[in-house]
């Protein structure tokens, strides 16, 4: 028999796993902050962030409600169910993403090994890739202990990064807020960052299995967005003692443990972040293989063995050293991101949104039955 899902499984562990994706090799180090909310200066970096949290809420929400009511709990099943035959575009997109966004993580290790320890890029990148597969490898159990434990080790040390920053630099902060800067491309910079990101709704989908019901994935999905974002905005507010020259940092995050000068801090902040590359890696692999191992079970009636999952995730990883090796962090995040965004918006968000939401409107107290057919049954 099925254990009841806990309170913690049904309404945190969904917001937790989507900070687990979106938060990356750019948010973790601060790039992505420089890179899309830093250019519209203080006051309109955080008005940014805010539309980019408002929309990560509306869209997990919606995500979430989808796929409870079609019991898709994979991204194959749940674009079956959205796009009907032009499911597979989605499918090319998102393996356009995971290839990127795995290179931009192995790129952040590789900065960050090189930083710390003098080590060669390659071996940092490497040590990530290796926990991914292994943690990919044992199926939902394995990444959901990952995405709790990362979790509580993150918020834990990002409020102690804010304090220490803010008693030692909080008058700078104080400075370049009140300064008069103009806010240009604000809400352009918010709708592109929560554009590429809220993938991570899709991602998480195995996740949606522990919701009882629509109420579940609706509290989960609005809850979703403030989950992800605190991080960052308060990382954001720490960057700002440093506005504008820290916008130019490869590691924004680096520069500032630097001036704190605390050498043990500085060490546990970066083993934060390789936890937070190794969460937000293991995420985007473990997605891949769920929709597989759905395909292996509907043709073979098995599970998809450890070794299987192991060998997806191995395939996609070397290919991506590769391209972290050759590119590096900020040209990924600058070139590829932006891109994607808007490919996502196009065959996720809106649909999700317009036909999506107006099946659910049509059927509120009713679910699909999780097959090829499109018919409904009361739940």
């Amino acid at each position: 028999m099925t254990p009841t899902p806990t309170w913690f499984q049904r309404f945190l562990l969904p917001g937790f796993a989507f900070k687990a994706v979106v938060i990356g090799g750019g948010y973790a180090t601060g790039r992505e902050l420089a890179e899309f909310f830093l250019p519209s200066g203080p006051q309109g970096g955080v008005m940014g962030m805010l539309l980019a949290m408002a929309i990560w809420s509306v869209v997990c929400a919606a995500t979430f409600m989808f796929a409870q009511a079609t019991a898709s709990f994979d991204y194959r099943s749940f674009f079956r169910k959205l796009l009907g035959p032009f499911w597979g575009l989605f499918e090319a997109a998102y393996v356009l993403f995971m290839v990127l966004i795995l290179a931009v993580f192995g790129a952040a290790a590789g900065a960050i090994v090189k930083a710390m320890f003098g080590w060669p890029e390659i071996a940092g990148t490497l040590c990530l890739m290796a926990g991914i597969g292994l943690f990919t490898a044992f199926g939902n159990s394995s990444v959901e202990r990952l995405f709790k434990w990362v979790s509580f080790f993150l918020y834990g040390v990002y409020a102690l990064f804010v304090a220490l920053a803010l008693s030692a630099f909080g008058d700078r902060v104080a400075q370049n807020f009140s300064a008069p800067v103009a806010t240009d491309g604000w809400a352009l910079g918010g709708l592109t960052y929560a554009g590429y990101n809220i993938i991570g709704a899709v991602v998480i989908l195995p996740i949606a299995r522990h919701f009882l019901g629509r109420r579940d994935a609706l509290v989960a999905g609005l809850v979703a967005g403030p989950l992800a974002m605190l991080p960052a905005l308060l990382f954001f507010v720490c960057m700002i003692a440093w506005y504008p020259q820290i916008g130019a940092q490869t590691l924004p995050s680096d520069f500032m443990l630097q001036r704190l000068d605390r050498p043990l801090f500085h060490l546990l902040f970066q083993a934060m972040i390789f936890s937070a590359l190794l969460e937000s890696g293991t995420g985007a692999v473990h997605a891949l293989n769920e929709r597989v191992a759905v395909a292996w079970r509907a043709r073979s009636g098995r599970a998809l063995p450890h070794f299987g999952r192991f060998g997806i995730a191995g395939i996609l990883l070397v290919g991506s050293i590769f391209i972290a090796d050759r590119f590096g962090l900020v040209a990924l995040i600058a070139q590829g991101y932006r891109a994607l965004a808007w490919s996502l918006l196009i065959v996720y968000v809106l649909p999700l949104l317009t036909l999506g939401v107006w099946r659910l409107w049509r059927h509120p107290y009713r679910t699909v039955v999780p097959s090829h057919s499109d018919s409904f049954r009361r739940s």
